[in-house]
């Protein structure tokens, strides 16, 4: 099975786990620069969001947010 014939086969899969992944991202970072106060920096936030694929913003989430 050559490389064109997978990326056809999981294409149809990898799609909506991309849309996803992009739609936490973008929700969470609007999310996080709205607030004033965080657990945490938001410097930090920011890198766990952006380089911590799919369990960064669902982690920001859950943990960073902070009740106001």
């Amino acid at each position: 099975m050559d490389a064109l014939n997978l990326l056809q086969q999981y294409l149809p899969l990898l799609i909506p786990v991309f849309v996803v992944q992009l739609g936490l991202l973008i929700f969470a970072l609007v999310d996080l620069l709205k607030r004033e106060k965080t657990n945490g920096p938001k410097w930090l936030w920011v890198i766990i969001i952006v380089f911590v694929n799919m369990i960064g913003p669902i982690v920001y989430f859950i943990v960073g947010r902070r009740d106001e």
